[in-house]
């Protein structure tokens, strides 16, 4: 008896940690969800940049270190990056190559000496040990943070610790580009507010969805690094130019967008990445200051060939990132169109040189 009785005891034994095993993952989700949406309204509510991202990153980091096991399914992240890469090809309209056009000069030497500051700092970052050498020089790219992030693991870099570097440094620049509007008299209002669910037709939203799905699934299939955000920029690009289709992106899918990646940064992190990324803050902070001023030394140089004004030239060459740079300009007295235009020349430029970039500045024996 005992014999026969053992196999009918062992099966809802085997069975237990797999139940539990699901109800603890439920739990842990709920838990990093409630703490994401805790972190990001207080990050809202200082009107930190970026803070949709940078809140459930936060959390996730917060709960990885305390032991929790869930990790972000590859699908999600891969169909995140789909809807991501559709966003940026919404802020980079054809017709502001017209703009680039006509004052090609200027924003041809502006962007080039600000990829090549943030490509040395980076290098000099590799080379004292603070960080490993692909991941210096991404983290130091001065591209659209989220995109930088995005690439850099395609690349061989530490995602991780790109990310830490790349969301301070649009902390920094933030911080230093409003102190700059105040010191110019430009007095700071209210953040606009957020409408979550606004009137944008089902059926349009849902093809963009499938759109970015699709595409970022398709870039996946073709092997080649960064593919699976870069595709989605270029055909989102033509399909909107031509007309072909418009994309609708609800500032609650960019939410849900945003959390996934942030949670699928963090929940990677260890105690021994944190340690690595403290011990390399001092180094790391220096640098993206010292960026701040080569920058600030370059829109000295617009305003003092070219005839910008003082704002414009300072927020035209300010290091990233694109989207706070983008509402502080769009309230001060500025040319948005100049300062904009900059800012999308030096993100596609890095899009197409960061990788090599990345390779050349990387080497063991640098330049």
């Amino acid at each position: 008896m005992p014999a026969s009785d053992s196999p009918l005891k062992a099966a809802p034994l085997s069975q237990t940690p797999s139940v539990l095993n699901r109800r603890q993952q439920a739990l842990q989700w709920a838990a990093l969800a409630l703490l994401s949406i805790l972190i990001t309204t207080g990050f809202e509510v200082l009107h930190l940049p970026a803070a949709l991202l940078l809140g459930p990153m936060m959390a996730a980091i917060i709960l990885a270190l305390r032991g929790f096991s869930i990790t972000l399914p590859g699908p999600a992240m891969t169909a995140a990056q789909g809807v991501v890469g559709l966003m940026v090809a919404t802020i980079l309209p054809i017709a502001m190559m017209a703009e680039a056009a006509a004052q090609w000069p200027i924003v041809l030497a502006g962007t080039l000496f600000t990829i090549a500051a943030s490509s040395l700092l980076g290098w000099l970052l590799a080379r004292s040990g603070a960080l490993p050498g692909t991941t210096a020089i991404w983290g130091s790219s001065p591209g659209a943070a989220s995109a930088m992030v995005l690439l850099s693991g395609a690349y061989g870099a530490d995602i991780r610790l790109v990310a830490f570097m790349q969301y301070l440094r649009v902390a920094c620049v933030a911080v230093v580009a409003t102190v700059v509007a105040r010191l110019f008299g430009v007095a700071g209002g209210p953040a606009p507010s957020i409408i979550w669910f606004p009137q944008m037709p089902l059926l349009g939203t849902a093809q963009t969805i499938a759109l970015a799905v699709v595409l970022a699934f398709a870039g996946q299939r073709l092997r080649l690094p960064g593919a699976t955000f870069l595709l989605p920029i270029g055909m989102g690009m033509w399909l909107t130019q031509t007309g072909w289709m418009q994309i609708y992106l609800p500032p609650w899918l960019l939410a849900l967008t945003y959390a996934a990646i942030g949670w699928a940064i963090g929940l990677r992190f260890t105690p021994a990445t944190l340690g690595h990324a403290l011990r390399a803050f001092p180094r790391v902070f220096a640098s993206i200051m010292a960026l701040i001023a080569v920058c600030g030394g370059a829109a000295a140089a617009l305003v003092q060939f070219a005839g910008i004004d003082p704002l414009t030239a300072y927020l035209a060459t300010s290091p990233g990132g694109m989207d706070s740079i983008a509402i502080i300009a769009a309230s001060t007295p500025v040319d948005v169109a100049f300062v904009m235009t900059m800012h999308m020349a030096r993100f596609l430029l890095v899009l197409l040189l960061g990788p090599m970039l990345a390779r050349w500045l990387s080497r063991p024996k640098g330049f």
